[in-house]
């Protein structure tokens, strides 16, 4: 395959990764800006154990996924008491501070960054989409995707049925910082270097983005957020200088005329329906 093709495939997948992360949390009505936080340290750890201890790539990429876990629980548990804009910002804050450790911290190279890591596939990549989509799918039959369904649709309403509420987003929260632990591993293992300007704000945004413009009711509208937004740059590329600008004007106009994204429950269903009927 060609490299550049093989180049863009694999920035996807990262990105469906970091969209389904981000999804996690959005499904119970919180919104994260520290998604890029949870990657850097994936990424950072599981690539620390691969190259100075030399660990194999899988125990390493579960360690750092496990790690980017436990933080967003700790994190979680303070995070979670704080509503609306306060959350968004304590999240972004989060975001912030561990790209500025790992951008002082000299045993994972500081500032200069790693680089020495190898081992991912784009094959190893889908591998992980594809379980993590199985896992998104047998979540929303269970009991506890559908507590996660009444926690976003209204809390207060979930809350008077007994559902926990602060568990259900606390749980959705570490499981979405797994997630991007998993891209970060991924990510660094692919790329084979990586400094702490990768796992910046903007990153937390694009992956908001994807779930936001895709549509939030649905794990797949996360997916083809993911994938649409990926690919739009690179079909604007004969644009060249304005390229950045029409992406804007696209986003803006979908924002408009979409604002509930781009495939919702009510479009699934019908979907579903039209193709039953076919069969």
């Amino acid at each position: 395959m060609n490299i550049y093709y093989e180049g863009v495939l694999a920035s996807m997948g990262i990105n469906i990764l970091l969209a389904l992360s981000a999804y996690a949390i959005l499904a119970t009505d919180r919104l994260s800006l520290g998604n890029a936080g949870f990657m850097a340290i994936g990424a950072y750890l599981s690539s620390y154990l691969t190259v100075n201890l030399g660990w194999w790539l899988f125990p390493a990429l579960a360690a750092g996924a496990l790690a980017a876990a436990v933080v967003g629980l700790l994190v979680g548990l303070p995070m979670l008491r704080l509503q609306g804009i306060y959350f968004v910002m304590g999240t972004l804050a989060f975001g912030e501070i561990v790209r500025t450790f790992f951008q002082n911290f000299e045993p994972t190279g500081g500032a200069y960054g790693m680089r020495g890591m190898f081992g991912a596939s784009l094959e190893m990549i889908y591998g992980f989409v594809g379980v993590f989509l199985l896992l998104f799918l047998a979540y929303g039959k269970s009991r506890a995707g559908r507590a996660s369904d009444a926690v976003r649709d209204d809390d207060e309403a979930a809350r008077s049925i007994g559902i926990n509420v602060v568990a259900v987003r606390l749980l959705s929260f570490a499981w979405g910082a797994l997630i991007a632990g998993v891209a970060g591993a991924l990510f660094a293992h692919y790329a084979l270097y990586i400094e702490s300007g990768n796992f910046n704000f903007l990153m937390s945004a694009n992956a908001v983005l994807f779930v936001i413009l895709g549509g939030v009711q649905t794990v797949w509208g996360a997916i083809i957020g993911a994938i649409l937004f990926t690919l739009l740059p690179e079909w604007l590329r004969f644009l060249t200088d304005w390229r950045m600008s029409a992406y804007g004007v696209i986003l803006v106009t979908l924002m408009a005329l979409r604002p509930e994204g781009l495939l919702t429950r009510a479009m699934l269903k019908s979907l579903r329906r039209r193709f039953g009927r076919r069969a």
